[in-house]
């Protein structure tokens, strides 16, 4: 139990990224109140929260209403993490997050980022939904199930707590520290993608 809620919760980690996220959500928010900024940030998480609760408990029915196998998913998340992955390692999802932050503050009218851009995409974006898909069909039981929304939920925890503490976070880790971080999380995460891909194989070659 132990060593599938740490395998969930570095997924979900990696995929989430709250290192990540917490300096595009200092910058959207830097002319928010204190008050402003910590509603957002709980907002976002609960947001992101149940989107990946849904597809965590329902996405397997999905993907059969439309005729996708299990193993095709698997495989099809797995490429999608390793280019993820592969963005973190050489930056390129930073400066991605960053774009989509600068249009963000560049209309006027958009005022709350806790749905868009913090809780879809960037918490609960189709990384992590894939990931919370592959490991709910992963687990067995109710227990291991528990297990994988648990690891989820601890990560978006984090993720909040990041947000929240976003200002003075980024003026401690600094920006060097943080590329750092980042690229090694992708070098754990293409590992992790690497597996679903084998995995997903393995069954469709054994099927």
């Amino acid at each position: 139990m132990l060593e599938l809620f740490v395998s969930a919760f570095v997924t979900f980690f990696v995929v989430v990224d709250p290192p990540g996220c917490a300096p595009i959500y200092a910058g959207l928010t830097r002319d928010a109140s204190r008050a402003q900024t910590v509603s957002m940030a709980i907002r976002a998480t609960l947001i992101a929260g149940l989107i990946l609760l849904v597809f965590g408990l329902f996405g397997e029915q999905l993907l059969r209403t439309l005729g996708i196998e299990l193993d095709s998913f698997r495989i099809a998340g797995g490429i999608m993490l390793f280019i993820i992955a592969i963005e973190m390692v050489f930056e390129k999802r930073t400066e991605r997050r960053e774009e989509r932050a600068e249009k963000i503050n560049a209309n006027p009218e958009i005022e709350d980022v806790s749905v868009f851009p913090m809780a879809m995409p960037m918490m609960a974006g189709p990384g992590a939904i894939a990931a919370i898909m592959l490991l709910m069909n992963q687990a067995n039981g109710i227990e291991e199930s528990a297990i994988v929304f648990a690891a989820a939920g601890a990560v978006l925890l984090l993720t909040m707590l990041a947000l929240i503490a976003a200002g003075p976070l980024m003026k401690l880790v600094g920006n060097k520290i943080e590329a750092a971080i980042t690229r090694l999380l992708g070098v754990l995460l293409a590992a992790f993608a690497a597996q679903f891909v084998i995995d997903g194989l393995r069954g469709t070659l054994l099927a």
